[in-house]
């Protein structure tokens, strides 16, 4: 009975010994001639395992090369003769060379024709796809710009400022954090490019649970700051939580399966006719994906993302809010792409005529998991409408900002649900899109934050603790930006741009990704999440337009100073400057230009786009 519905559907399960990963008579059908599917002594084409190969030992040695240098810089920290020598900012320099260098060598592997269907490594624990590797390169080119786009503040007053020099107040020591923060986003990337290539339920659980560490440690790793520690520990209490919620799914699908590989469950479920697998299945799967939504702050689940991005300093809050999403929503993008394929199997079962062969219990498979999409397209609605709503009574720039998020993950979970080719590529899009308008945004926010406080009290404050807490020179008010416009205008109309983006206007690139995702839910019959989507982004708008009005309001006389405080603004002033670097200058340029410029050259991004879903539906 097994091989006969494996043969009608032409699913039969042949395992590559080269490549190490499942794949099937039909994707190997398309690929190759028919003369090379024979069993001999040349089987599948020797020609086309030999670039398999090639290709597999190169993913292979990206992965352990990342690790190995990992290892090399801890060892470099521990190391006082080394660590003396080597500036904090070097650290930064060298993290960030390590993540473009490993998105270079994962460009250099993107060999369309070898890689196919997909090639397995480490003996069938990772994938390795079109779709991974693209996202493998936007993983790491993000986070290679978080980490060279860090603001640097030239303090040479110091010398000259006996008084706080009497105090001992080491103001260098500002820089100390970098060397931590520099190793854990190298850790927590790691995690990530291990997630997304993840193809078994141990790699899985264990790839998210190092990024998560990773996550964990950066949200209180300015251990002198009550808000960071509390904003850290909430973090880690819930996220463990969830955590636990995955490993329990995990736990009852092998319970029930027996099995951790990924591609073998779904082949085994298809064929299945035990209810008792397929209700134990469904379970451990609903588990994963509560713990999934959890963690990427999807409502219901996003009561911990406000608190946490708001605590946090900027520089926390933007990897927070952008790296562990990818990775998330490109897991739960395989996962819901897997059992879509398994609904269509039994689809084409049920209108077989030769079904009356196979047991019919497996004909309500199709029904059982209809939870999938209700449970995404639920989430999708309350982040849309809790994202907007809340957002709008937000008087911290770091919590609106969260609740953003919240609102851009429902229209992610919306394509996700749809699950059609116009809806992925909208997803693919949407993804690429969201990082480059959120990290533009954070960025030029964390400048606004060295600029102002290096203007106010603020910053003489700072300087008089020894103990950093992270968010000396952070926005924490919106009210703060008042009047920048006038003050700094390039800045001020970048972040206008940004915003614009955010809320959707044309012909900027936010509008053509909000367009996709709702021409893929009109096009698939989801008219009343399309009627929520544009009511949402029209409210949403509002909010962005309340930060732009700020920004563009003349700034009322600030109160005297002291002439203590009058006698160390001079000095800042005249020994002192805020290095907004040609670095810094030119990767803020880049995403605006990205952002504003899109409508004149759509196809660089949207042929990567329709390239990757086709293949995701052909192969």
């Amino acid at each position: 009975m097994f091989y006969l519905k494996y043969s009608y559907l032409k699913y039969n399960l042949k395992f590559d010994t080269n490549c190490n990963s499942v794949t099937s008579l039909a994707k190997l059908e398309k690929r190759l001639p028919s003369k090379q599917l024979n069993i001999g002594s040349n089987p599948i084409g020797c020609n086309k395992v030999k670039l398999k190969t090639r290709n597999k030992n190169k993913q292979t040695k990206i992965k352990v090369m990342m690790f190995i240098s990992i290892m090399i810089l801890i060892v470099a920290i521990a190391l006082p003769s080394i660590n003396r020598n080597i500036s904090p900012n070097l650290y930064l320099r060298i993290s960030s060379l390590l993540l473009l260098y490993t998105g270079a060598l994962t460009f250099n592997a993107f060999y369309i024709q070898s890689i196919g269907s997909g090639i397995g490594i480490y003996n069938g624990l990772f994938q390795i796809t079109l779709f991974t590797q693209l996202f493998d390169i936007v993983i790491v080119l993000t986070g290679s710009v978080i980490l060279i786009a860090w603001p640097l503040i030239n303090h040479k007053f110091i010398d000259n400022n006996l008084e706080l020099n009497e105090k001992g107040h080491n103001i260098l020591s500002i820089n100390n954090y970098r060397i931590k923060y520099s190793i854990i986003v190298l850790i927590s990337t790691l995690g990530s490019l291990f997630l997304v290539s993840s193809s078994n339920l141990i790699t899985l659980y264990l790839s998210l649970e190092l990024q998560s560490f990773g996550v964990y440690i950066l949200a209180s790793v300015y251990r002198h700051s009550e808000l960071a520690i509390s904003a850290g520990l909430k973090y880690f209490l819930l996220g463990s939580l969830a955590s636990c919620i995955i490993l329990l799914g995990c736990g009852l699908i092998y319970t029930f399966t027996g099995l951790t590989n990924l591609d073998s469950i779904y082949s085994m479920i298809s064929v299945i006719d035990n209810n008792n697998v397929l209700l134990g299945f469904s379970l451990g799967l609903i588990l994963i994906f509560i713990g999934l939504l959890f963690k990427i702050a999807a409502a219901p689940l996003h009561n911990w993302a406000p608190d946490v991005y708001a605590d946090s300093a900027t520089i926390i809050t933007t990897w927070l809010t952008i790296m562990p999403k990818i990775s998330i929503l490109l897991i739960l993008f395989e996962i819901q792409t897997h059992i879509n394929l398994i609904d269509n199997i039994n689809i084409l079962l049920e209108l077989n005529p030769l079904n009356n062969i196979i047991n019919s219990n497996i004909l309500s498979f199709n029904n059982n998991y209809l939870w999938s999409t209700n449970l995404l397209l639920i989430s999708s609605l309350l982040s849309l409408i809790i994202g907007t709503i809340l957002g709008l009574a937000q008087s911290k720039i770091k919590r609106l900002l969260a609740y953003s998020t919240i609102s851009h993950v429902g229209f992610i979970l919306l394509a996700l649900a749809i699950n059609s080719e116009q809806s992925i590529e909208a997803l693919i899009f949407y993804i690429i899109q969201y990082t480059i308008t959120n990290l533009n945004t954070f960025l030029i926010i964390i400048l606004f934050g060295y600029i102002i406080k290096n203007s106010y009290k603020d910053l003489i404050q700072s300087i008089m603790f020894e103990d950093e807490t992270g968010t000396e020179n952070d926005i924490n008010y919106i009210s703060e930006l008042k009047g920048q416009f006038f003050l700094n205008p390039v800045l001020s109309i970048t972040l206008t741009i940004c915003l614009f983006s955010m809320a959707g206007i044309p012909p900027l690139i936010g509008f053509f990704s909000k367009q996709f995702v709702l021409y893929s839910a009109i096009q698939n019959g989801y008219y009343f999440m399309s009627i929520i989507a544009i009511i949402v982004s029209i409210i949403s708008a509002s909010y962005y337009l309340k930060i732009i009005k700020i920004l563009f309001t003349t700034e009322e006389n600030i109160s005297e100073y002291s002439d203590k405080e009058f006698k160390i603004i001079n000095n800042l002033n005249s020994n002192s400057e805020i290095e907004i670097s040609s670095t810094n200058s030119f990767i803020i340029s880049t995403l605006t230009l990205s952002i504003l410029l899109f409508v004149l050259k759509p196809s660089i991004f949207l042929n990567s786009t329709t390239i990757l879903s086709l293949s995701l539906f052909n192969y």
